[in-house]
């Protein structure tokens, strides 16, 4: 504690009160674990990208890639371009949520998931904006490649996808307040995430590509679904009506329960028309872990649902590695 103090001290704020707002709004010190209470400048900025959020920005970018590779248009360039911007734009609006959700209040109260640190005054609110600008800038910058590479249309989809981001807590219409935000996360981190993907490579988008945007979608909405039931107390006293808020537990709960369900069966039915070889099945090997997510997401509250949380970010990166591996098989 006295080291975390002392930091604290010397570190100059441009917004003084902050972090007593921070302590008294949420007893922010006394629920800090000792690691957190010790941080270095460098993981207070890892904390606040969220890292354990990634693995599921990058399952989007290995569907299309696959699916590009099957058809023989795989270039490795673009592809890992396609990557680094899926990478930053998660970032970026991990900071963008951190920072705005802490300007209208929503994290005024206990929080079940991880530690905020515009909340935790660990940065001011002018720091995290500057952080998330930057990562923004360095998505343009792959952005750009990607546009050189395959026409000035990425630049369109990449400047939608930096303003949903920004849009979907902050802006005059934040679309995580109005029960948008699991519509937006399928159009970014399915359809133009997969069909993107493949089009940076191809020139082109195969029906095929639009039809495995749609389980990719479908998976990265159940994140948010498990994000928003863990907090649906919370937010619904802030005056965050997202679609659990709206829904309430139990049609949160169903809209998990169906999105999970359909991520599945919409592969046998794509195989059994002879769009997809039926090795690609072997994404089914990632259902005990997505049973798993599942169980916790029905029958626990609160900050158990972390556990579902990552289970379901890890479900989705298991399920397009192992399509991948599937199509691999089959050629």
């Amino acid at each position: 504690m006295g080291r975390f103090q002392k930091w604290l001290s010397s570190y100059e704020f441009s917004s003084p009160p902050l972090l007593a707002t921070a302590i008294i709004n949420g007893d922010i010190l006394a629920r800090m674990t000792q690691t957190e209470r010790t941080l270095t400048r460098l993981q207070i900025w890892m904390l606040a990208a969220r890292p354990k959020t990634l693995p599921a920005a990058a399952a989007g970018v290995i569907t299309g890639t696959a699916l590009a590779w099957r058809d023989g248009y795989f270039r490795p360039g673009p592809a890992l371009a396609a990557l680094g911007v899926a990478l930053l734009l998660q970032i970026g609006s991990n900071l963008a949520n951190d920072v705005y959700d802490y300007e209208r209040g929503a994290d005024a109260g206990e929080r079940h998931g991880p530690l905020r640190v515009t909340q935790a005054g660990l940065l001011t609110p002018a720091q995290v904006k500057t952080g998330m600008w930057s990562v923004f800038g360095l998505a343009a910058l792959l952005g750009l490649y990607l546009a050189w590479q395959a026409g000035w249309i990425v630049v369109l989809i990449g400047l939608a996808a930096i303003l949903s981001a920004i849009a979907y807590t902050g802006g005059p219409f934040p679309l995580g307040y109005y029960g948008l935000g699991d519509l937006f996360v399928f159009l970014f981190f399915g359809l133009a995430s997969v069909a993107g993907t493949y089009f940076v490579q191809a020139g082109s988008v195969s029906s095929l590509a639009w039809w495995l945007s749609l389980p990719i979608g479908w998976l990265i909405v159940d994140i948010l679904v498990v994000n928003n039931l863990r907090d649906i107390a919370a937010d619904r006293a802030a005056g965050k009506h997202t679609l659990a808020v709206r829904l309430g537990e139990r049609g949160a709960r169903f809209e998990y329960t169906i999105l999970l369900a359909a991520s599945y069966l919409i592969l046998p039915i794509l195989a059994s028309f002879r769009l997809l070889p039926w090795a690609s099945l072997l994404a089914w090997l990632s259902l005990p872990l997505a049973w798993r997510s599942l169980r916790t997401v029905l029958n626990q509250q609160g900050r158990p649902l972390n556990a579902a949380l990552a289970g379901t970010g890890q479900t989705v990166l298991l399920y397009s590695l192992l399509f991948f591996i599937g199509l691999a098989l089959a050629c």
